[in-house]
């Protein structure tokens, strides 16, 4: 299994509408960078994603599970685009936000940290252990 992170603006598609797709989940659609979608080519069935919550709240508020791996991005004709559908695990007992985050030297090396603008990336097992760990949510 591999982890991942999927960022979204709260008042776009936030937590509560993903939660509110049930065990249907959702497209992960919209995605226009090609390194973010090389990440969603790699995900297969089974793999855990962080629900980040970008712009006002800069926070990880739940895990998803990637529950149809890459296909085309049905909110575009344009075959360069693909997207996974993902589905709602659970929320975090407490919200990890970044600042929270890049105050650990142990995740230093994270994507969100290094390279924030990514909106679809890839987490490390311990990172991903850690940010559980700080949201006091099972991994």
């Amino acid at each position: 299994m591999r982890y991942w992170l999927f960022k979204s603006e709260p008042d776009t598609w936030g937590w509560p509408a993903q939660v509110a797709k049930g065990d249907a989940g959702e497209e992960w659609d919209g995605v226009r960078n090609y390194q973010a979608r090389n990440f969603m080519r790699e995900m297969r069935l089974g793999d855990r994603g962080f629900f980040y919550h970008s712009q006002s709240d800069k926070a990880v508020v739940g895990i998803v599970e990637v529950i149809k791996e890459a296909h085309p991005d049905s909110s575009t004709d344009d075959l360069r685009w693909e997207c996974v559908d993902i589905k709602a695990l659970r929320p975090f007992s407490q919200p990890v936000t970044l600042a929270m985050i890049k105050s650990d030297p142990r995740l230093a090396e994270m994507p969100l940290v290094k390279s924030p603008r990514l909106s679809v990336q890839p987490v490390a097992k311990d990172e991903w252990d850690i940010i559980c760990a700080m949201g006091k949510t099972k991994s």
